[in-house]
């Protein structure tokens, strides 16, 4: 971390808005958290909005989108603060505690859009537990010190538990979705890749540790969270809309 020194007492001195008092890397993070809090609040509002502009049985999910993208802002909100007064100290714990909120409600959005019912609680419990288990697993490693068992054992399990989510919305949930209306199904196909393309940014993030990128991680999470957390919610609000929009035409 290329914290400044501060005084004779050894604390770090707050980072700068002003982008020439820190290093490039800590004015582009810092600048990166500022525009991850907007962008969430952003999505959080347009989503909440949205919700009374859809049928009433995917009005849940528009709520979801709202919650992940709003805790999400909140959470930037407080890590931007924390990295800034800490003179460029990683909000590790705050930014697990965000995925710990927000992973398990993007996961929900799945049997909510496939509106299976009762038949939906068994994939609802088993993505959340598997992505609660990941998420602990993963910060158990990320505060393991680097390269320790600890680091490569809880890392390599997480990964493992990734995978298991992966493998249920393509497997548990493929013939479902594939028996899905045309526009929902291509909304749940895209919001797939989210998980699988996407959510694999976060272990390469996290072996950046390894090579001692910690800044360029940062950077790499925030401009990551926003593409999948804001961009998910639009895929599931566009196949909302695009099948409300067949409907109409066909009524």
């Amino acid at each position: 971390m290329n914290a400044l020194l501060a005084n004779a007492g050894g604390t770090l001195a707050a980072l700068s808005s002003d982008w020439t008092q820190n290093t490039p890397l800590q004015s582009i993070t810092l600048y990166l958290f500022f525009a991850g809090t907007v962008a969430m609040g952003a999505g959080a509002a347009y989503f909440l909005l949205m919700r009374n502009n859809v049928d009433v049985a995917y009005r849940s999910t528009m709520v979801c989108a709202g919650l992940v993208c709003g805790i999400a802002c909140f959470h930037y909100f407080k890590m931007t603060h924390v990295y800034q007064e800490s003179g460029g100290q990683f909000p590790t714990a705050l930014r697990y505690i965000d995925w710990l909120f927000t992973t398990p409600l993007m996961l929900i959005k799945f049997p909510l859009l496939l509106r299976l019912g009762d038949k939906g609680k068994k994939f609802f419990v088993q993505l959340v537990t598997l992505d609660i288990g990941m998420i602990v697993c993963a910060f158990i490693a990320e505060t393991s010190p680097v390269a320790s068992n600890e680091w490569w054992g809880f890392f390599l399990v997480a990964c493992v538990l990734e995978l298991l989510i992966v493998a249920t919305l393509y497997t548990g949930l493929g013939s479902a979705i594939s028996s899905a209306p045309a526009p929902i199904a291509k909304a749940l196909n895209t919001m797939r890749l989210f998980i699988l393309i996407g959510w694999a940014i976060y272990p390469i993030g996290f072996l950046m540790a390894y090579g001692g990128l910690g800044e360029v991680r940062e950077i790499f999470y925030n401009v990551a969270d926003v593409i999948n957390k804001v961009g998910f919610g639009l895929a599931a609000y566009w196949g909302i809309e695009a099948l409300s929009h067949s409907t109409k035409q066909t009524a």
